[in-house]
């Protein structure tokens, strides 16, 4: 009888690597960016979005202790993100240039909204989905400061991929108190503010209807306070 032991099997062996599809997202093992975004479904595959959903759950873990207090924040001219990271190109492109402002979209109430009737106020445009962490750290802070700035500023969130029926009963629970437009299908709105890296991405619009600024990740109240007052 021979001592000599058959090799274990190696897990790796047969398994092919998943293809990504046109227009989806590459490297589907890093679905959630390291500045804080988690990145957003491509087709409604239940076990990809669970991934997502956990690994943006790692994520706001991090944005949690990130704004914890006593804990430094980082200089906000700068260009890296909470967690350290260089911050977007695409961000620091997007400054300057003339926001899509022709876009009508339905709320979660169907009512139609004009983005461009909010010209002559700061927007702050929010893509969000209910399935991303970030997303919800974000929500209070948003909050907040449409309430302060009620006269001045709109909030407008566009849910990338929720239908209706599961954003209101969410806007209820998060006491949300500005406008939730419904966003699934409306790849036109997307395109003309991404690219949409990954979510929460916030683009800042001034009083003229140009992007001043734009957030790929989770951003702090501080933060979009002092880019809202610096166009009021």
């Amino acid at each position: 009888m021979s001592d000599t032991q058959e090799p274990l099997p190696n897990p790796a062996d047969g398994v092919a690597d998943e293809g990504v599809e046109d227009g989806g997202v590459a490297n589907a093992s890093n679905e959630t960016q390291a500045t804080g975004a988690a990145v957003a479904p491509v087709e409604s595959r239940l076990s990809r979005k669970a991934a997502w959903i956990a690994m943006g759950a790692v994520t706001l873990a991090l944005a949690l202790i990130w704004l914890a207090p006593g804990i430094d924040h980082f200089d906000d001219h700068a260009t890296t993100s909470p967690t350290g990271s260089p911050g977007e190109p695409e961000d620091a492109a997007a400054a300057g240039k003339p926001a899509r402002l022709d876009f009508k979209l339905k709320d979660m109430h169907g009512v139609e909204v004009r983005l461009d009737s909010f010209k002559g106020k700061v927007i702050l445009l929010n893509f969000w989905a209910t399935w991303c962490g970030p997303c919800k750290a974000e929500i209070p802070s948003l909050v907040e400061l449409q309430e302060k700035y009620a006269d001045d500023l709109v909030v407008l969130g566009f849910s990338v991929d929720d239908p209706a029926e599961k954003m209101r009963p969410y806007a209820e629970e998060y006491k949300v108190n500005y406008p939730l437009l419904v966003g699934n299908g409306r790849e036109d709105v997307q395109n003309a503010f991404g690219p949409l890296l990954g979510i929460p991405v916030s683009v800042i619009i001034g009083r003229d209807g140009i992007i001043a600024k734009k957030h790929t990740g989770i951003a702090t109240k501080e933060q979009f306070e002092r880019e809202i007052q610096a166009l009021l």
